[in-house]
């Protein structure tokens, strides 16, 4: 492997940003940050505890309260909104190198980041513009409408993986809104998270709109949780963390909106497209260093092809270029942190003995340091096994073989998590009849995971509460008061009267 990649003018502290400034924690706590990479300290942040998120909350309450931001027509939100996206494209080069050097994700994967962070704002900025609102009419007698009001100061708590694009889709919608923010940003990976602030002057954002505070979940993230002038939380990440906030955020009853772990099937039969789909399902589960919440890392495949699919696929899964995650020729880069790394690592050895091992299972050869894993296939993986049924969150996929329909939504079904799925069959009654079949959130039929931001993206069972994108991430920021109208005369029974 060449030189390690260091990225220019790269910080040696990371600060929180309250109330328009840069700031260390009252109490001058910091962590430590590592890059993948060398597993090497490159910088410090500031810590946030509860004093640090009383203060970034008070700011975004005033801002609230006494501020412009959530009494602006929406057209001049738009407005904003299309000025931040204009920052973040201006942006995308070095983005991308702070996200790569920060995650370890491939630098391929990650230039195409602030592209779809500031397509979020737009898409935003032109939903508030265009959102109509329901109206009631009982002719000659009532007329009823909906009042939209944006809630207040919204909590935002982001993952690791591919974190900059990820807080854009809390973000834009929240600040679309009229809504003022909290963001804690993720421990492993706050480098990019650091970008906020520069984008948000440039693009004339009021003072106190935005706040930022750093820190560890135990730490900030339960004190922005618990806050009684938080009413809402929006969560992406595991869902053990989700049950914790779910717990805490019942004492003042705030909104929740989780998107939490998941272990997605991709089932292939036999009718399918064996090409397009062997490109697909490695690409659902590789792609991001198979840190991604939508991964088909179950692989169901129809027994008449399963042999065939397996000797295909793991043929392909070695051929994968694991390496430096500068290098454009990379496809796998190194998983985000040692401890991340270990977990992997643990359900690699776990899977050598709940499946047959076809490719990886180890440390690549020629990567002595550093986060790496080897894509790893395991097939004739039994339901009951717990790389079957476990979240991974690496590369690392699981394959086992079905006889019909039946017994593949039965394998598909058969987790306690319903974030995603991916079917593959050209048979056009088989694939709507068996998505409307499965206990997911999202399907895609013949098809990787492409998104329209128009959608609803959630899931259900252990993968989620609630669900955001297009209108229904206006609705969780904006509370919908219904007013009536009386136009003709009243009709009350006279309660007392003689």
């Amino acid at each position: 492997m060449t030189g390690h990649f260091i990225p220019e003018d790269l910080p040696h502290h990371i600060q929180h940003y309250i109330d328009g400034r840069h700031v260390d924690s009252a109490g001058g706590e910091t962590f430590d940050v590592l890059d993948p990479v060398s597993n090497g300290n490159y910088a410090t942040a500031a810590a946030g505890q509860k004093a640090d998120i009383d203060l970034a909350v008070a700011a975004a309450t005033r801002a609230f309260k006494d501020g412009l931001w959530p009494h602006l027509k929406a057209r001049g939100r738009a407005r904003i909104l299309n000025k931040i996206a204009d920052a973040i494209e201006t942006r995308e080069t070095k983005l991308a190198e702070l996200e790569t050097f920060d995650t370890g994700l491939p630098i391929t994967q990650a230039r195409g980041q602030a592209q779809r962070a500031a397509e979020n704002f737009r898409f935003f900025a032109d939903l508030v513009v265009a959102q109509v609102d329901d109206a009631m009419k009982v002719p000659g007698a009532q007329l009823n409408y909906v009042n939209r009001k944006p809630v207040g100061v919204a909590g935002l708590i982001t993952p690791w993986n591919t974190p900059f694009m990820l807080e854009s889709w809390k973000l834009a919608p929240a600040l679309a809104s009229g809504c003022t923010v909290v963001l804690k940003p993720a421990e492993f990976t706050p480098l990019s998270a650091s970008l906020w602030a520069g984008i948000f002057e440039e693009a004339d954002l009021p003072q106190g709109v935005f706040n930022l505070v750093n820190g560890l979940g135990d730490d900030a993230g339960d004190a922005l949780v618990k806050h009684p002038g938080v009413p809402l939380i929006s969560f992406t990440g595991e869902t053990t963390t989700g049950q914790t906030i779910f717990r805490n955020a019942a004492d003042s009853l705030k909104g929740l909106s989780m998107e939490l772990g998941g272990k997605s099937p991709c089932v292939i039969f036999a009718d399918a497209d064996l090409d397009a789909a062997i490109d697909s399902a490695l690409f659902g589960v590789f792609s991001l260093n198979g840190e991604r919440c939508t991964a088909g890392s179950r692989i169901l495949v129809e027994r008449s092809i399963y042999d065939e699919f397996c000797e295909k696929y793991a043929a392909r899964a070695k051929n994968i270029v694991v390496g430096d995650p500068h290098d454009p020729a990379t496809e796998v880069g190194a998983l985000v942190h040692p401890e991340h790394y270990a977990k992997v690592m643990s359900y690699v050895e776990l899977g050598k003995s709940e499946g047959r091992l076809l490719a990886g299972g180890g440390r690549p050869a020629g990567l002595d340091t550093g986060n790496y894993v080897a894509p790893t296939v395991f097939a004739d993986v039994r339901p009951d096994a717990r790389i079957f049924q476990e979240e991974i969150f690496g590369p690392v996929v699981a394959i086992a073989p079905f006889a019909d329909d039946g017994e593949a939504l039965a394998l598909a079904n058969g987790v306690k998590y319903g974030l995603a799925a991916y079917v593959w069959t050209n048979d056009l009654a088989r694939a709507h009849t068996f998505a409307q079949n499965l206990e997911a959130g999202m399907v895609w039929l013949n098809s990787h995971n492409v998104r329209d931001l128009r959608t609803p993206f959630g899931g259900v069972k252990a993968s989620g509460l609630g669900h955001e994108g297009g209108y229904r991430s206006i609705d969780f920021y904006t509370d919908q008061q219904a007013v009536h109208i009386t136009l003709g005369t009243v009709h009350t029974p006279r309660f007392g009267a003689s």
